[in-house]
């Protein structure tokens, strides 16, 4: 038996050798091809994708032009004749015609479960003028029920001019219900009198560290509630229940999967103030149930609030990281500061249309510090949202003091945002191995007002530099803090590569912008590695998730200069996931 196996193998590896040698390849796409043959020359491939022009996010062969798939994992990609030994009787072929392929996109920061809600609940994004925001809460209130909730989200002043909106402008229409509208960067939201006063919010109201109850010059009460201050409302708020957060997943994967994501980085339903226990219940009752029946579209990676650090910890000494190929557990992620929206990211400088405000520290510098130090020191990554320039520097600081007290290991420390630096900052980056997590088309909306905001030399010197931190090697990954914005990451690398905002010719700080493999590495692999997912996801390469996305055009020139192609096909482990097979509806 045992020298039938040699025979076997001596068969095998000498038809690897001269498939290799007599095609002609260069010296790299030799070994890779060697290699791949090697580890897979008694397999079958389930799926081989051929004809296309796939792009690898893997260094070591960019390019290839076809890929073949066993058990939802890629073990050979090459030349079109370099899978030719792996077809047999039952094996599918999709010939591409020269369609491009990439990794299946990674958005490294969603708030997955709440978007996929929101797509359920009253949307306000792209609303441009007052009417437009009053009818569609009137639209709402027209089918609930007096006391029921109306909840949405999306709304940005700066389209509308900068003018916030306030309880009296729906209060007549919503009499018997309470509201609560969010801003789109979560960080500020609208409350009606009804929900106010429900809520106890009077004019004596104080407020909370880290959080703002803005009042008219008279001491009423408006309406907005500003980062912790949302607590005051959101406890009263009743909890989604199960149901509605189960549809709630199946609805954002489904959306997901329309836009070639096939793995995102979780945040859970939290913003300052919001309930903790959320993203455990969550993961308990939405991730893992589905998981349990056959439910997952996509792959999921789990932060949690970083006060919850021991209990994290806890739990993956029990399970380890890897709790199934769909869930993975990450790291804890604290908070720094607001948003520039709502004025309450933290500068050096005051606001240029409020001389007192600097932004708000909604985390003291003491409690982050001692959380990040014990987590690290525990082996967990940690991830810190940070937007204004003060802010990034005050994290880029802790970081570097944490690591020197616990010693040198690979943590991947996460600055999630890093908005706006001030000069040296973007170097720092590199230099501390601190990833970079942004959201590209968050410029589309701050590009304005942040001149506004920050005046034209602050704006214009330290606002989303992602070329900057690229030029001193930052990791950069990918991401689009759904439900502040859409998942798109196709639009996502055409703003990271054009910088133009609607209604602008030129781009906004031309010297940031990157290029088309920067921005693809930036969805893929960085953003893997960003989530220590990389031994699994993020390229394509032998041995990982078949996950990847086939685009509609052939041409990576037209790529490169137009990026207007669009997702053709997802699939997810080497199964179409988008569009939905009819044998699977």
């Amino acid at each position: 038996m045992a020298m039938k196996n040699l025979l076997i193998f001596l068969s095998a590896l000498l038809a690897a050798l001269l498939a290799v040698f007599l095609v002609p390849t260069t010296t790299t796409e030799r070994w890779w091809s060697l290699k791949s043959r090697l580890s897979s020359s008694l397999e079958v491939a389930d799926l081989v994708v051929t004809n296309a022009v796939i792009y690898t996010s893997d260094s070591s062969l960019p390019f290839a032009q076809a890929m073949a798939i066993r058990n939802g994992r890629i073990i050979r990609i090459g030349t079109h004749s370099s899978v030719q030994d792996l077809l047999r009787l039952g094996t599918k072929v999709i010939n591409l015609n020269g369609k491009i392929v990439v990794p299946g996109f990674i958005d490294s920061h969603v708030h997955f479960i709440s978007g996929g809600l929101q797509m359920a609940q009253v949307e306000l994004y792209g609303v441009n003028n007052k009417d437009e925001f009053i009818r569609k809460i009137k639209e709402a209130v027209r089918d609930k029920q007096p006391g029921s909730w109306i909840l949405g989200g999306g709304w940005n002043n700066d389209q509308w001019g900068g003018d916030l909106p306030i309880a009296s402008w729906i209060d007549e229409i919503t009499p018997n219900n309470p509201v609560w509208l969010s801003r789109m960067d979560g960080h500020m939201g609208l409350a009606n009198s009804f929900s106010l006063t429900m809520a106890g919010i009077t004019n004596y109201t104080q407020d909370p560290v880290g959080g703002t109850v803005m009042k008219t010059a008279d001491g009423e009460p408006t309406g907005l509630l500003i980062d912790s201050a949302m607590k005051l409302l959101l406890s009263i708020i009743p909890e989604v229940s199960v149901d509605d957060r189960r549809d709630a997943l199946v609805r954002a994967s489904k959306f997901a999967l329309t836009r070639g994501v096939t793995t995102v980085v979780d945040f859970g339903r939290y913003f300052p103030g919001a309930e903790v226990k959320n993203v455990w219940d969550d993961l308990s009752d939405v991730y893992q149930w589905a998981d349990f029946k056959g439910k997952m579209l996509i792959r999921v990676c789990l932060f949690f609030p970083m006060e919850t650090w021991s209990r994290l910890l806890d739990l993956i000494n029990r399970t380890g990281r890897v709790l199934s190929q769909w869930i993975y557990l990450a790291g804890v992620k604290a908070f720094s500061d607001g948003s520039l929206g709502s004025n309450s990211a933290l500068f050096y400088e005051p606001y240029m249309n409020e001389p007192d405000n600097y932004g708000l520290q909604v985390t003291q510098i003491d409690s982050l510090y001692n959380m990040t130090l014990a987590s690290d020191k525990s082996g967990l990554q940690v991830a810190v949202h940070a937007i204004g320039d003060r802010a990034n520097d005050m994290i880029l600081d802790l970081y570097e003091s944490v690591a020197s007290s616990n010693g040198r290991r690979d943590r991947r420390f996460r600055v999630e945002h890093a908005q706006h630096l001030v000069p040296g900052t973007a170097a720092r980056f590199g230099e501390q191995r601190v990833i970079a997590s942004v959201q590209p088309d968050h410029l589309l909306d701050d590009a304005g007002s942040a001149e506004k905001k920050l005046g034209l030399e602050r704006a214009v010197t330290g606002s989303y530099m992602f070329g900057s931190l690229l030029a001193g090697n930052t990791i950069l990954a990918f991401g689009s803090d759904w439900p502040v914005a859409k998942i798109n990451p196709l639009g996502a690398i055409k703003t990271a590569m054009k910088r133009t905002p609607p209604g602008w010719e030129d781009p906004w700080i031309p010297s940031e912008c990157v290029t088309l493999t920067d921005a693809l590495k930036a969805s893929t692999i960085s953003a893997a590695y960003a989530s220590f997912l990389d031994n699994d996801l993020g390229s394509l390469s032998p041995g990982k998730f078949a996950d990847f996305v086939v685009l509609s055009t052939n041409s990576w020139n037209e790529l490169e200069t137009d990026i207007s192609a669009s997702v053709e096909a997802t699939y997810v482990g080497g199964i179409q996931a988008y569009p939905e097979l009819e044998s699977d509806i």
